[in-house]
């Protein structure tokens, strides 16, 4: 059977975790393949309200295989504390694999970013400080230490000597910071590796073998389009490699690209933002305050407040050409309700005149203005609704005009965060 992928269309939590759990009962292998603990999501079902930020959605179905793909930045004391929370609420992780060629955040990763940041000024990108940037410059850089290196306490600590000095000589001699003690890491990174050992494994030879065997399987990305290191509006984007885009997942998973058949692509019904970078449609009045409180918009991880702002429709249509997408799910859709008119985004000006497509350049991006395009508002609760027939023709129309401008079919519209609040438009898994 072929292989999906679930990416953000716009810069992040869009609500693919939710989607992801919601199409995960129709797959058999659930992979995360990119990021780190600096993207959460969300997940309600019945046994509650789940933060997480490394463990696939999919870990709430007992019969599906989890795997924290080679992609992943992985901060161990956090995977393990995930583990922990689950397994004390209920949640079997039996099946959650972790590859081995994961890179580690080590502790020298979150005091770096926090210190470059500052180094930045106020060209600071607005990063998590979680370390998940500088886990990728390492990894790139060819220092970084992998999860099959933490496991075997030898390797580890010939390759923990080797970089440590590295980073000790980095944090004293350019940020004018305390150097790191080696045995005191060594000794709770080494813990972390046991406890993690029985989890590590080659995943990418779980994947395949899934799809030799005609399984489905649903590969989980992070963060959204608009936040790739290449495409996404830089130098505000993810430091993650592999790609944010559904492309990265191949890479991410260790699988053949041709695997890849089905691409689906998540929508928040408005636009959100979290930290520094260009956004031409963020509201700065009452209404952008409203969508911010009705949505509850505020990170799954760090707590931050988001910026809200009107549907993007020019940043959409490229993000869903870039990742190719095969169909498009909209979410949020209910945070829109009260509101007496709603605006979408329909093309970019600058002094007046059309900016062609999506810019690369960030300082144009952010001299942009949006060309909006005001529909009714239908002013009627959609949460309880569970067909496209039953909502509001107006919300009907809305949802059609995002089809439209996206340029993909809309297969899912959610109206809340439960699993059951979920209109099937189309097939999609």
């Amino acid at each position: 059977m072929p292989a999906t992928v679930v990416v953000g269309g716009q810069w992040g939590d869009e609500g693919k975790g939710r989607i992801v759990d919601l199409l995960a009962r129709n797959a058999n292998i659930i992979a995360r393949y990119s990021a780190g603990d600096n993207a959460g999501h969300t997940v309600i079902n019945h046994l509650g309200t789940f933060k997480l930020t490394l463990v696939p959605a999919g870990i709430f179905y007992a019969d599906k295989t989890c795997l924290i793909g080679n992609g992943v930045a992985l901060d161990p004391a956090h995977v393990l504390a995930e583990i922990e929370q689950l397994r004390a609420r209920g949640v079997s992780v039996e099946r959650l694999f972790i590859s081995d060629r994961a890179h580690v955040v080590m502790p020298y990763h979150p005091i770096i970013d926090r210190l470059d940041e500052t180094l930045r000024g106020p060209l600071a990108i607005g990063t998590t400080g979680r370390g998940i940037g500088p886990a990728f410059v390492d990894k790139v850089g060819r220092i970084g230490i992998r999860v099959g290196d933490l496991i075997d306490p030898a390797l580890f600590k010939t390759r923990l000597q080797y970089v440590l000095a590295y980073k000790n000589r980095l944090l004293t001699r350019l940020y004018d910071a305390d150097p790191l003690d080696f045995a005191t890491i060594y000794e709770e990174y080494s813990e972390y590796g046991q406890r993690l050992k029985p989890f590590v494994c080659d995943t990418s030879a779980l994947v395949q073998e899934a799809l030799d065997r005609g399984e489905e399987v649903l590969l989980e990305g992070a963060q959204g389009a608009l936040l790739d290191l290449d495409f996404g509006t830089y130098e505000y984007v993810t430091s993650s490699v592999p790609s944010s885009l559904a492309a990265g997942a191949a890479l991410g998973t260790g699988i053949g690209p041709n695997a890849i058949t089905r691409i689906v692509g998540v929508y928040k019904a408005y636009t959100t933002r979290v930290g520094s970078g260009p956004m031409p449609t963020e509201l700065h009045d009452a209404v952008g305050a409203h969508i911010a409180e009705r949505g509850q918009e505020f990170g799954t991880n760090t707590g931050r407040a988001r910026r809200c702002g009107w549907f993007d429709a020019v940043a959409a249509r490229y993000t869903a050409r870039i990742n190719g997408l095969t169909t498009a799910v909209i979410t949020r859709l209910d945070v829109l309700d009260d509101l007496p008119e709603i605006g979408i985004c329909t093309g970019y000006l600058v002094d007046g005149d059309d900016v062609r497509g999506f810019p690369a350049n960030t300082a144009l991006l952010g001299a942009c203005r949006p060309r909006l395009e005001m529909l009714p508002g239908w002013q009627t609760p959609t949460s309880n609704i569970r067909s496209f027939a039953a909502l509001p023709p107006r919300a009907q129309a809305y949802v059609r005009r995002l089809e439209e401008l996206i340029g993909v079919p809309v297969a899912i519209v959610s109206v809340g965060p439960e699993r059951e609040q979920a209109i099937h438009v189309r097939e999609t898994l």
